[in-house]
This record gives structure tokens, sequence and C-alpha cells, in this order.
């Protein structure tokens, strides 16, 4: 089974049908049915189960699968290195930042590009269940996050560079502010009151169990009306007047002009901690090295 017939095999695997792989591939139907009949007789084992219109993957093809995006990925990160020896920095830097980290690239990008111009970027946003699993398949290369990185990834496989610490703020309706005019802090306490937005998804609740410990080492159990795992939709709803929300300082860099305000917290020093997260075992190209150096300095 050569590179070709594996392209061929995840492509079949994608779309369920020969016919739309084929489309995808820009081949015809009849040789990819052949391609698929060899791969089968040559390993000797049903790849998909053809009881029903759609191709579903047997328990080998299953298998198949998940080695054959892996040896391909290696494939094609190989023949990067390889022109890489002889190239400048240049090319597709991809990359994921999870929803509340996405306020720390636009600087940094900035001003990475003038000094790589031939590097550009693909950002993917998601949780960190979702970016582990893109960087275990090599979709991307590097992960902006809060720490701890809560995928599925054993820590052991990861490299972390700890980037400064981001303080918690207190993020309410400006139409509530009449009582804190001139204000730029307000206690702990003043929060227990409010209607309450926390930022949360099913599978990582880091962030959104921080905030709750500080509330209870406080002496308050928050009122939450909403759990949200949008940054932005939170930040309308605050806008809106339907509740207040804490969340890292840095977060409201992306909302310039929004009709929030943002108090420091009084009597509550807690910070989250933020990184970029790659994998030990995966090549890296040279501008996602250069770019996690940019964040040395």
């Amino acid at each position: 089974m050569d590179i070709r017939q594996m392209k061929y095999f995840l492509a079949i695997a994608r779309e369920g049908q020969v016919t739309r792989a084929a489309k995808q591939l820009n081949m015809e139907q009849p040789p990819l049915s052949r391609q698929l009949k060899l791969m089968e007789e040559e390993l000797g084992v049903r790849l998909f189960d053809r009881t029903s219109k759609r191709l579903k993957l047997t328990e080998a093809g299953e298998l198949l699968r998940q080695r054959t995006e892996i040896l391909l990925a290696q494939f094609e990160e190989t023949l990067k290195e390889v022109k890489e020896t002889e190239e400048g920095v240049r090319g597709v830097l991809s990359l994921g930042a999870v929803v509340s980290c996405i306020s720390l690239l636009p600087n940094r990008i900035e001003l990475f590009r003038e000094t790589y111009p031939q590097v550009t970027f693909k950002i993917l946003e998601g949780d960190h269940i979702y970016l582990g699993e893109l960087l275990q398949k090599r979709v991307i290369e590097l992960v902006v996050a809060r720490l701890p990185f809560e995928a599925m990834t054993h820590p052991d496989r990861c490299e972390v560079l700890p980037l400064p610490s981001d303080p918690y703020v207190a993020v309410i309706p400006s139409s509530w502010t009449s009582h804190y005019e001139g204000r730029q802090s307000i206690p702990m306490k003043d929060l227990a009151g409010f209607p309450f937005l926390t930022l949360k998804t099913d599978k990582t609740t880091r962030m959104h169990e921080q905030v709750m410990n500080e509330c209870r080492r406080h002496g308050f159990e928050p009122n939450i009306i909403c759990e949200c795992s949008s940054v932005a939709i939170i930040m309308s709803l605050v806008a809106s007047g339907i509740g207040a929300t804490i969340f890292p300082k840095s977060v409201m860099s992306s909302f310039p002009g929004s009709v929030v305000t943002m108090l420091d917290i009084e009597d509550a020093d807690f910070q989250s901690e933020v990184g970029i997260v790659w994998l030990k075992d995966h090549y890296l190209s040279k501008s996602a090295k250069r770019f996690i150096d940019s964040f040395k300095h």
C-alpha cells in the first residue's frame, strides 16, 4: 500500500462514498473502486461495510484510518522539513487559540510579520479538547491556551512556554455603574448580589472553577444565570445588562468601545495562567519555532 493509495483510502473514509471521493480526488469512480479492491486484497481484510448507501469503516478500516492520518501527516512534515533546509522562514503557520486567548495574538502577529513577511497564518479557535485533537492530527502546530492545558493528550507529551499571568477583572454593564462612578475597582463581596455569567464548556472547566473558588473564598456562592462557551456572547449579554462576569484582563482588549465597565477586584489577587503549547514528538516548522521565540523577548 503506497502513499497514493493511502490518500485514496482517506478520501473514501471521509466521504463515505466512492463516487464523492472520486470527485474530490478529480478522478473517475471505476479506477478508485479498483484501487479500494486492490487495497483490501493486499491487506486481506474488509475496510468498509457495504450494507448501506454510505460506506462504513470496519474495525480494521478504522484502525487503518487512524494510522494512515498519522503516517501521511508525518510524510508531509518530512517533505516540509527537507524543503525548509534551503528556504528561509516562510509558508503558513497553523495555530489554535482558546476563545479567551484570541486577544493575545493580534499585536504578536503584527510584530512577527514585520520580521517574517513571507509567513501567513491560519488560526483555529476552540476549547482545549478540540485543539488538542488538532495538535495530535498535526492540523495545527501550536496552541495558545489557558493553563493547565485540559486536552486529552498526556501532559508528558506537551511542551509549554508560560506567558505572563493575566489578572482577573470584574466586567459589569455600564448601566449598573452609577455606584462605582469615578472608581477603578470593586470589592469581591459586591459581586455576590449580581446575576452572574460564566465561561464554561462541557469538557473544559478550569477557568470557571477558578472563579467559583475565589467567590467561595469570599464567603458566597455566585448567582449563575448563564453558562456559555463563547466570550463574545457573554460580552454581549453583559452589554445588554443581563449580568456580570469575571474575565482575564487581556480578554477586554478584544472589545474596544464595548458598552461594559471593567473594574479591578480590590481584595482578590488571582491570576489566569497562559501559555503556548506544542507536542514534543512533532516536527516544528521554522515559522513555529520563530513564533515561539518571539514570546521570549
